[in-house]
């Protein structure tokens, strides 16, 4: 299985002593360990497994190979993550606005089950302004999407109380009257993809402009 990032080898040697597990023992420890994690098994033979653990948007590797002596080799591959391609504009945002009524903000930034904007969002917060400045009739509500993870009532609540953080963040640093935006919160009630799997999940969470 073809996979690019940053790779690791690991070696264990067993030196003389009580006879060493067996290849399908070893085989079986990994992949339970993995498998306590939340990885899987992505391929198996006599000699080799390939385990995947995605968790926290990182994507990780595992090759246990068996047949090295007294011993066996770990090889290890962090996936490199996606660049984000999209970059936040106020063009952008106009033109989804004119277009469908509503439109994705890239560049919004949380900590995982928190509310509070990280600085990297400071870019993305000044185009929606940008925006806002431009057409000063336009109001926009400001939703918070997130994924299927935990409950519907606590999934809801973070949505709104990330709707809300971008809002105040719009007044206090940019400016904006608070008239002109309202924050709503729906959770994972609005879903652009499958939430089976991590790359989805991630495009779920998200935040969206919406014409008032």
């Amino acid at each position: 299985i073809p996979v690019e990032g940053r790779r690791f080898e690991v070696r264990y040697a067993m030196g003389a002593g009580p006879t060493p597990p067996s290849p399908l023992a070893i085989i079986r420890n990994h992949q339970q360990a993995a498998s306590t994690i939340g990885g899987t098994t992505q391929y198996e033979d006599q000699r080799y497994t390939t385990l995947k653990v995605a968790k926290d948007a990182k994507e990780v590797w595992v090759q246990v190979d068996t047949a090295w002596g007294r011993g066996y080799v770990l090889t290890i591959v962090e996936k490199q993550a996606m660049v984000q391609e999209v970059v936040a504009s106020a063009e952008l945002f106009q033109s989804g606005l004119k277009a469908t009524g509503h439109v994705e903000v890239p560049g919004i930034y949380f900590d995982t089950g928190k509310s509070e904007l990280k600085a990297e969002s400071d870019a993305a917060l000044a185009e929606i302004a940008k925006l806002l400045k431009a057409d000063p009739a336009l109001k926009v509500y400001v939703v918070g999407h997130t994924d299927n993870v935990a409950s519907l009532d606590l999934n809801t609540k973070l949505s709104q109380a990330r709707a809300d953080a971008v809002v105040q963040a719009l007044v206090a640093k940019q400016g904006i009257a608070a008239a002109r935006l309202a924050g709503r919160g729906v959770g994972p009630l609005a879903p652009v993809a499958s939430n089976d799997a991590e790359e989805g999940r991630a495009k779920n969470r998200r935040v969206e402009l919406v014409k008032q």
